[in-house]
């Protein structure tokens, strides 16, 4: 069950808007394939129940209803109103899962608190809704008093709910402590449904939520990008394959899909994902030493189970100074082009001095490395060049670029307005594109990184990513000025085009 919806919005600075969280819920259930998902908690606002409303009814015509659930709380009809009144079919329940809890933030008994659960049940019942519960604090709970937490869940499974939902909610399990907890609850409450909800503050929550699996619960939570309440929830792009591969079930998960979806919630979180967050993050499909690169092209000696291709990725393999000749050759064969030994040798050698002096090539500037040394050092003139631009913007008006480039031997000026200093130059140079009858690659991404602790005068790097085709090229460019750097990757982006395009011919 996917809760970046619900738990995961509780990340700090962290919120959907009504469009975004209906373009999450169909990616999740029809190309991400999850089982559920749970969108919203009862009762937070007029607008987040227009919001399910807009979810339910898709929902509904999609004929998913029962795979969107809300957070609702013990108080008899106020929450189960609030859901029926946005159209909502299935609600979970949120439950005292620990004596301390119970009585000290309830200030409760026992008793008090099982009974006021079992009139919202019953009214949840008689809305005709599909009922599961949250034990919230579960973890120290059955640690404190397993007896509490016995009684609960068997009024739970005695009043008719669904599923017990088992919450490690500070993230204070370790595996072999889930396993026995878990282990206790299955073997008292045979042939019922329980979930295992983890958080990740001591970085255990995937490996806690395969030890729920393999002890014999029936689902966990996750979220995508391990999104949540301080250290976030379990991931759902890692703990699929952890199920697929370490126990005897199977995620309906498609896996292809995770670095999608992952994107996606980047794109509207605004929480840019570590580039070696496992599965998704952009290096973790990246050989850097030149030994893993030839045990590569000697037979994939250096991959496991977690094979790029099994999640729609491709092996890329990073040029620096620890590059071996495999490195060089792997790449540019992504190219479609090969070098004769002697060659490859000076290639290796001018990647290796440059990384040395902490500067790294990409797979594109290869091309102009190689291209380099095949004329013995003189650098060929490139087919683009940036000769001249002004790019003017003020409080009043729209941000305006003007260019003078020279393109293939030729010449030619163009000028537009833009959202910004750096859309006004790319609508300017589109212009020039139509003129040469030249398609202009889509931008998929654009990082600029600044120096930590950096000045106002420090060297920005901005490293855009452009799809063209099915063909992704990642240009950087450097400058004391932002946008001078996105510019200056731009003019290396559409060098290579010309020089693929050239290479075609």
């Amino acid at each position: 069950m996917d809760t970046t919806l619900r738990d995961g919005e509780q990340t700090e600075e962290v919120s959907f808007s009504a469009q975004e969280k209906l373009s999450i819920s169909k990616k999740l259930l029809l190309e991400v394939k999850v089982d559920r998902i749970e969108i919203a908690s009862a009762r937070v606002s007029q607008g987040e129940q227009k919001t399910c409303k807009q979810i339910f009814d898709w929902a509904k015509s999609a004929n998913l209803l029962e795979k969107i659930e809300v957070l609702s709380f013990v108080d008899y009809n106020l929450s189960v109103d609030w859901i029926s009144e946005a159209g909502g079919k299935v609600i979970n329940l949120l439950c005292k899962g620990s004596k301390n809890h119970c009585l000290n933030q309830l200030h409760k008994k026992p008793e008090e608190h099982f009974e006021e659960i079992k009139k919202t049940i019953l009214y949840a019942q008689s809305k005709n809704f599909l009922i599961n519960a949250y034990l919230e604090d579960f973890s120290n709970g059955i640690r404190e008093d397993e007896n509490y937490v016995f009684d609960i869940t068997k009024v739970l499974f005695d009043s008719g709910v669904e599923r017990v939902m088992l919450c490690d909610t500070l993230g204070v399990l370790q595996p072999i402590k889930t396993k026995e907890y878990v282990a206790k609850m299955v073997e008292n409450f045979s042939n019922k449904k329980f979930d295992f909800h983890g958080h990740n503050d001591y970085s255990l929550a995937a490996a806690n939520s395969l030890e729920a699996v393999l002890a014999g619960c029936s689902g966990v939570h996750v979220t995508v990008n391990g999104l949540g309440e301080r250290t976030g929830n379990a991931a759902l792009e890692t703990v699929v394959p952890i199920i697929n591969d370490f126990s005897n079930k199977t995620c309906k998960v498609d896996e292809k899909k995770l670095s999608s979806i992952s994107h996606l919630v980047e794109l509207f979180s605004h929480r840019r994902i570590a580039k070696n967050h496992p599965i998704i993050g952009s290096v973790v499909f990246t050989q850097t030493a030149g030994i893993h690169a030839d045990g590569d092209k000697k037979g994939n000696l250096y991959k496991s189970k977690l094979s790029a291709e099994r999640f729609g990725r491709a092996t890329r393999y990073a040029l620096g100074k620890l590059s071996g000749k495999a490195s060089i050759e792997l790449t540019l064969r992504q190219f479609g082009v090969t070098l004769e030994p002697e060659l490859l040798k000076k290639v290796l050698a001018k990647v290796v001095d440059l990384g040395d002096k902490k500067e790294f090539v990409s797979k594109e500037d290869l091309l102009f490395l190689v291209n380099e040394l095949q004329n013995n050092g003189v650098v060929a003139e490139k087919s683009f060049k940036m000769l001249e631009y002004t790019i003017t913007s003020s409080n009043k008006s729209k941000p305006k670029a003007r260019i003078k480039t020279l393109l293939n031997g030729k010449n030619y000026s163009s000028n537009a307005f833009g959202n910004g200093g750096y859309d006004a130059f790319v609508g300017a140079l589109k212009k020039i594109f139509v003129r040469n009858k030249l398609s202009f690659p889509q931008l998929i991404d654009y990082e600029v990184r600044i120096p930590v602790g950096g000045q106002t005068d420090s060297l920005v790097e901005t490293k855009i990513t452009w799809k063209r085709g099915n063909r992704k090229i990642e240009t950087i460019g450097v400058s004391t000025d932002q946008v001078e750097a996105a510019i200056r990757a731009t003019e290396k982006m559409v060098n290579v085009i010309l020089m693929m395009e050239k290479d075609l011919d």
